[in-house]
C-alpha cells in the first residue's frame, strides 16, 4: 500500500500578513513552520509532500525545501495560477488571484495517485494530528469515507483580531453534517463570540473545528473538476468570489452511503493570522523545543534527530 501524501497550500497571498510567512524562520534554527508539519508528517509515515505555490515565486521557494529534504521524503510543486483549470473566457476582467483552497487541491490532480492530506503553509498543527491523519488515511479512507481533523474552537483564537473559522456541526458516530464559516469570531467578556451584520452570537468554546486539514482520497479531484467548472461561470460577475474545500466537502456528503469523519486530536493549534501573532508562535516552538517534543535544528546534516 502507498504511503499517504501531504498536500501543503502555500500559494496564498499572505495579505493580512504583510509578507511571505510561508518561508519565515520561526524556529532558533530557521525553521518555517511547514518544516514542523512535515517534520511531524515524516515521523507519522508519509511518503511524499508536494507543494502548491504560485509560479512567480519558485525560483526562490523550491531550492530551500528540495536542500531540506533531498533524501528524507519524495517532493513536488504544483502551480496554482489563475487560468488553471479556467476556461479563460469565463476569468472575469479585473480579477488577479485564483480561486481559493478547492481550486488549490484540483490544481494537484496530476501529481497526487493515493491518499491525502492538505494542510495550510502558516498554521501549525501539530503532532498528534499527523499521527491521526496517517492511521486514518492508511486504515479508514476511501471513496466514500474522507475525513477531517478538528480542533477545539477555544485553542485556536489569536489575540490580535478575529479569525475565520469553519464551525463543524458533527453527528453522534463522529460524521460531519455541516461547516458554518464564521469570518469574525473573538473572545470577548470570556465568552467566545462571531459576530454577524452586526450582531454577535456567542459560540461553545469546546466545538469542533476546521482548520483546513483534510483527508482525500484521489476520487476526490473527479467531484472537484465538475463543481469547478460549474462554479467558475456561475460566479463570472463576481472577481472575489472564492471555491473553498467546504464546497467540496458539502457537495461529497450529500451524496448517498458517503461520510466525512470527525478525527479529534490533542494537538495543540497555532498560526500566524496577524504579524503581532509570530512572538507568540516562536514563544511555542521553543516550548516544544524545551520538551524535547522537537531537536534544536530539524535538518541538521545526517539522518533528522527523533525520526
Amino acid at each position: 500500500m502507498p504511503k499517504p501524501t501531504l498536500l501543503i497550500l502555500a500559494a496564498g497571498m499572505a495579505s493580512r500578513y504583510g509578507s511571505m510567512k510561508q518561508t519565515e524562520g520561526f524556529g532558533p534554527s530557521g525553521e518555517t513552520i511547514m518544516d514542523y508539519s512535515i517534520y511531524d508528517a515524516i515521523r507519522a509515515g508519509f511518503g511524499k509532500v508536494v507543494f502548491i505555490i504560485r509560479k512567480d515565486f519558485a525560483d526562490s521557494f523550491q531550492p530551500i525545501f528540495d536542500a531540506k529534504l533531498k533524501g528524507r521524503i519524495d517532493v513536488d510543486y504544483v502551480y496554482q495560477g489563475l487560468s488553471s483549470h479556467v476556461d479563460p473566457a469565463d476569468i472575469p476582467a479585473g480579477r488577479t488571484k485564483p480561486w481559493g483552497t478547492g481550486h488549490a487541491v484540483l490544481c494537484a490532480s496530476e501529481a497526487v495517485h493515493e491518499p491525502f492530506a492538505v494542510i495550510n503553509a502558516d498554521d501549525y498543527y501539530g503532532a498528534d494530528a499527523f499521527r491521526q491523519a496517517a492511521d486514518f488515511l492508511n486504515n479508514q479512507c476511501n471513496e466514500h469515507t474522507y475525513g477531517i481533523i478538528g480542533y477545539r474552537l477555544d485553542t485556536t483564537l489569536s489575540a490580535h483580531g478575529t479569525v475565520s473559522r469553519g464551525v463543524c456541526q458533527v453527528d453522534a458516530s463522529g460524521n460531519l453534517l455541516s461547516i458554518k464559516e464564521r469570518t469574525k469570531i473573538f473572545r470577548e467578556d470570556g465568552k467566545v463570540v462571531y459576530e454577524e451584520d452586526g450582531t454577535k452570537t456567542e459560540v461553545p468554546g469546546d466545538s469542533s473545528v476546521s482548520m483546513n486539514f483534510w483527508c482525500f482520497h484521489p476520487s476526490v479531484f473527479t467531484a472537484a473538476r465538475s463543481l469547478f467548472a460549474a462554479f467558475v461561470p456561475a460566479n463570472k460577475d463576481n472577481i472575489k468570489s472564492e471555491f473553498f474545500i467546504p464546497i467540496i466537502a458539502d457537495d461529497f456528503i450529500r451524496r448517498p452511503d458517503n461520510h466525512i469523519k470527525v478525527v479529534p486530536t490533542k494537538s495543540q493549534w497555532f498560526g500566524v493570522t496577524y504579524k503581532e501573532d509570530a512572538a507568540g508562535v516562536k514563544a511555542s516552538i521553543d516550548a516544544l523545543i524545551a520538551a524535547k517534543e522537537y531537536p534544536t535544528n530539524l535538518w541538521h546534516v545526517g539522518e533528522p534527530q527523533n525520526i
